[in-house]
């Protein structure tokens, strides 16, 4: 083999390896929001899972606001399906553009059941409540955590993406939309959780 030969074997070896790096890079970054999506999906549970418990406390003192505790647990409902589709498939913008409706929506209606409450001391003085309330704003910071660390890795991943040469391969690699930051419609709830205080 001449020296032509070993010089363009070299090349070949080389351009080979990159590419294969890009698409390791490209799959490890894509790995990486998935892990931090499914950090999201634990504590979003555990959002949802109290929610019942909050419900069922207030109903004993909010008789007759039947449709305030309604709306919150169909909001609760809405945003727990949502989040299924979601978690399925977390580069799936459709998939997060739904679960931002839907979160959007259930911080509504707690807010709403929030001002309802403020008419009734004795709900605000339940320990039961106060409890809730506050594994909930806990449970709150936990997911605006996971949030930011999941927003991290999206932008990341779409950075690496975007760039060049990267970007030459990752449609022919199948990667070929950014994945979408997981954000709010209203944007004071990425600076602070949903107030839901009873004390």
């Amino acid at each position: 083999m001449d020296m032509t030969g070993v010089i363009s074997l070299v090349v070949i070896l080389g351009v080979i390896f990159y590419i294969v790096t890009v698409y390791n890079r490209l799959v490890t970054l894509k790995n990486r929001f998935k892990n931090a999506f499914a950090q999201i999906d634990v504590q979003l549970k555990r959002r949802y899972d109290l929610i019942p418990n909050l419900v069922e406390t207030a109903k004993g003192y909010l008789k007759h606001e039947r449709e305030t505790l309604e709306s919150v647990i169909a909001a609760r409902n809405a945003a727990m399906s949502s989040l299924s589709t979601a978690a399925a498939d977390p580069a799936n913008a459709e998939a997060m553009k739904s679960l931002m409706g839907a979160e959007g929506a259930l911080s509504s209606a707690l807010g709403r059941l929030n001002v309802v409450m403020e008419a009734y001391p004795d709900l605000k003085a339940s320990e039961n409540m106060q409890q809730l309330s506050e594994e909930l704003t806990s449970t709150e910071n936990r997911v605006a955590f996971a949030r930011q660390s999941f927003n991290d890795s999206v932008m990341t991943f779409n950075s690496y993406r975007q760039s060049f040469p990267p970007n030459m391969f990752a449609n022919m690699f199948g990667f070929r939309e950014d994945a979408t930051l997981l954000e709010f419609d209203d944007k004071a709830a990425i600076k602070e959780a949903p107030k839901v205080s009873f004390g």
